[in-house]
């Protein structure tokens, strides 16, 4: 059996390169929540991404995803070994049919799961950051029992499935605006959080590239002495069964991530 790395070499970056995860992505286990919500369908909390793709791999049930978009509404089936992604200004929604668990990619060190996400709230909770951090804000465990918060995660899920509802109705009917509106909106929530995203990506996808630039100079070079700090990470969850968007999260503490939000 192998040994950890020390601890020492466990920073974001050495002249190995970067030591999160490959391309600076983050990773998290995720059972999908079973609530049947008002439309008799089960499953998550319909939102998007500002700045960050995401894709998932089933690994077991059945289910499906839900994704809205200027381009469209789309149902697209889940089952094991499914792989599929998404761009920024997707809105998705988990659909739970037999047990649906899935591993989440996550672009910029998981930074969907630490606040790059809007949640399709109806339009009077999305006025400004202080309203809307209050509707999504779900309690922590000395705050409340399990069954309070899952009580609370299921009444933001099924306010954001209200506002999903409208939205794709009002789609399916040929209004483009109310689509546009929230986008617009969600923009304006997160935009005083923009300076520390980018600061993040910095540290993060943008730093792991630029060590990818510099080892390649160095091969070309015909140096291969980054070689030598080559480093074995390991990790087990940091966290299981938080009450996340779409579900029940595992998730990691890995270097270049932040705690993740309550989402």
């Amino acid at each position: 059996m192998g040994t950890q790395a020390p601890r020492a070499a466990d920073t974001t970056t050495s002249a190995a390169g970067f030591a999160g995860l490959p391309g600076a992505v983050a990773v998290s286990h995720l059972q999908v929540y079973d609530w049947e919500a008002a439309d008799g369908v089960r499953g998550g909390t319909p939102h998007l991404h500002l700045t960050c793709a995401e894709g998932y791999v089933v690994t077991a049930g059945r289910g499906a995803v839900q994704t809205l978009a200027p381009v469209g509404f789309d149902v697209t089936p889940l089952a094991p070994g499914a792989l599929v992604w998404f761009t920024p200004g997707t809105i998705h929604r988990l659909v739970n049919e037999d047990g649906l668990r899935i591993v989440v990619l996550m672009q910029n060190n998981g930074l969907p799961e630490a606040g790059d996400a809007v949640l399709t709230l109806p339009p009077e909770y999305l006025t400004d950051p202080e309203t809307y951090a209050r509707a999504v804000r779900i309690p922590d465990a000395a705050e409340a029992s399990e069954a309070g918060q899952a009580a609370v995660a299921r009444r933001r899920r099924d306010l954001a499935v209200e506002g999903f509802t409208v939205l794709r109705t009002a789609w399916e009917a040929g209004d483009t605006r109310p689509l546009l509106d929230f986008q617009r909106a969600a923009a304006a929530l997160v935009r005083p959080r923009v300076a520390r995203w980018r600061e993040r990506w910095e540290a993060g996808a943008a730093e792991a590239a630029r060590q990818t630039g510099v080892q390649l100079d160095r091969l070309d070079a015909g140096d291969a002495s980054h070689l030598a700090e080559a480093r074995l990470h390991t990790r087990l969850p940091a966290a299981h069964g938080r009450f996340g968007m779409c579900g029940r999260l595992d998730t990691y503490e890995v270097p270049g991530t932040a705690a993740p939000a309550a989402g």
